[in-house]
């Protein structure tokens, strides 16, 4: 949901400050296309960074699905 509002504001903002040429006494057109395009393009990094957050990343060690029984049999300390 936030990674396609991010897109639209981005998409919004390059057709204000781009392809859009109408004038509106005090008020910039192109300024707020501009700032537009910056709050979808920082909604849109922070929204992919908080996808990257909930990512499975694996390591090089070994599977995860292995079973190692060596773990499952009493441990004995000598205390000598």
């Amino acid at each position: 949901m936030a990674t396609s509002m991010s897109l639209f504001l981005l998409a919004v903002g390059a057709i204000l400050a781009v392809a859009v040429n109408y004038q509106v006494q005090g008020l910039d057109v192109n300024a707020i296309g501009v700032i537009l395009m910056l709050v979808g393009g920082v909604g849109l990094l922070f929204s992919l960074l908080f996808m990257a957050s909930f990512a499975p990343f694996r390591t090089t060690g070994a599977p995860r699905d292995h079973y190692d029984d060596r773990h499952d049999r009493p441990h004995t300390h000598d205390l000598s």
